[in-house]
């Protein structure tokens, strides 16, 4: 066990805390896939981080702009702006 594990390079092993359905889920995720579930978490860790970074998020927003600048059937701004008015604050 411990000899797989110094072969990655690199790597420092940590411990988290997973509620019972996290763990099952984490479980049959990795017997589906055939990958293990450390390497899960790490894509999965790896996934979260690229998503909070900055330029990542710009790049993201760039990508998206123009995404339905074809599209004829969508509300006008200001058919948009009288339906909020009209829809009740919650809590009100």
């Amino acid at each position: 066990m411990y000899g797989a594990y110094t072969s990655l390079r690199g790597m420092q092993r940590t411990q988290i805390y997973l509620s019972e359905r996290e763990r099952q889920g984490l479980q049959a995720l990795a017997l589906r896939s055939g990958r293990s579930q450390s390497a899960l978490i790490r894509e999965a860790i790896d996934s979260f981080l690229e998503r909070q970074q900055p330029e990542s998020r710009l790049a993201r927003l760039r990508q998206a702009r123009g995404l339905w600048a074809d599209r004829e059937n969508l509300p006008s701004w200001p058919d948009l702006r009288l339906e909020f008015d009209r829809q009740p604050i919650a809590g009100s």
